[in-house]
Parts: structure tokens; C-alpha cells; sequence
């Protein structure tokens, strides 16, 4: 708590919300549009944040650096393809993220060449955040691991045998959030996703005439 920046938290903010908000607007928008009227039902079909942000989840991504929103709920027996649609839904929020990461890209570029607004700046930090927190966002939910979103895709195969379909994601959340546990407790990073947080970040700035030499 001692080392907890109020100010750089506040940056923070806006775009942990934004990334929070579209990913699972997107997960619900998907499903909806699947058939399954389920997440319209909830009042998730929307880009209010409040419907979104799980309030310990928030609290815990300010302060430990990971968290979670509220899930979204579909019924994979009200989807018009109920094989395929679920990895829809699942790669949804995701790529929402890194859709998210690219537009506020091209917006803070826009700013910079045109607006001239300096690069040590409070607005361009706000913006900085937010970009590496969707790529952020788009890598960490595409890890194959229950109860992220990249899980799907490889539970997926598994789903012809109920018994182990059920026991990688139960028995996976346990030894995900052991990892995570871990991480936080230690000095070892197990899940070290930054490198390419920062190769996709750097990356398509450089593309927007931005140099990091």
C-alpha cells in the first residue's frame, strides 16, 4: 500500500474502464446476435461500464494488477450454431480489445502530429495507459487457460468428453489462480506477457511515426 501512486492510478483509469466495458459488450453483443437473448435480458447489451465492472474485480486490477469483470451468461442451447458460436462469443472480447488498442492508437496520433499535444504529457500518459492496457487485455484473455477467454478455444476439442471437458476447467482455474497467487507473492513473473504487450504497442505506434530509440 505504501508504494499505491493515486495520481498514476487515476491515468490508469480510463483505460481499464474502456477495455473493461468494450470487452464484454462485446461478449454480449456477440451472443445476442447468436440468439441468445440471455446477456440483452441481464442489461449487458450496452456500453455502460456499471452493467460491467465486478466492483472486488476492479478494486483488485488498481491494486494487484489483475482483475476481472462480471461475466457474461449465454445459453449455448438458444445459439443458432451452437458448435461455433461459443468461440465467437469467447474471441469477441478479446479482439475488441486490440480493435480498442489500434483506434486509440491512430486518435493519440492525430492528437500528437496535429493537435500538438506534448508526448510528457497528463493526456498523452492517459493515453499511453490505455493503449498498452487493451493489447494488455487482448494477450491476457487469449491465454488458453480456464476461465479466460483463450480457454474456449482449446477446451473446445475436449468438449466430446463431458468427464474431461469439466475436469481441465475446473481443475485449470485452480492452477491459474495459483499462478497468479504466486506471481503476486513472489519476485517471479509467471505469466510474463509484457514483452508482447510491448512488441504489439511499440509496434503500431512506430507504424503511426512514433520512435521509442
Amino acid at each position: 500500500m505504501d508504494n499505491f501512486d493515486i495520481l498514476r492510478t487515476l491515468k490508469f483509469l480510463p483505460g481499464i474502464i474502456l477495455g473493461l466495458t468494450f470487452h464484454e459488450f462485446s461478449h454480449a453483443f456477440v451472443a445476442h446476435r447468436c440468439g441468445d437473448s440471455t446477456s440483452r435480458d441481464q442489461g449487458r447489451v450496452t456500453l455502460n461500464p456499471l452493467r460491467h465492472i465486478d466492483p472486488l474485480g476492479f478494486v483488485m486490477l488498481l491494486f494487484a494488477g489483475f482483475g476481472w469483470a462480471k461475466p457474461v451468461e449465454f445459453n449455448e442451447q438458444n445459439l443458432r450454431n451452437p458448435k461455433t458460436d461459443p468461440l465467437k462469443i469467447a474471441v469477441s472480447g478479446p479482439l475488441s480489445n486490440a480493435i480498442l488498442a489500434v483506434i486509440l492508437s491512430v486518435i493519440f496520433a492525430i492528437l500528437y502530429n496535429y493537435v500538438d499535444i506534448p508526448y510528457y504529457s497528463v493526456t498523452s500518459e492517459i493515453f499511453i495507459y490505455a493503449i498498452y492496457i487493451n493489447w494488455g487485455l487482448f494477450i491476457f484473455n487469449l491465454l488458453p487457460v480456464p476461465p479466460l477467454d483463450g480457454s474456449h478455444l482449446l477446451l473446445s476439442y475436449f468438449k466430446k468428453y463431458p468427464a474431461l471437458y469439466e475436469g481441465l476447467y475446473k481443475y485449470g482455474s485452480y492452477i491459474f489462480l495459483g499462478v497468479i497467487i504466486l506471481s503476486l507473492v513472489s519476485s517471479i513473473n509467471l505469466l510474463p506477457i509484457w514483452p508482447l504487450v510491448q512488441l504489439l504497442g511499440n509496434g503500431f505506434l512506430s507504424l503511426l511515426g512514433f520512435s521509442f530509440q
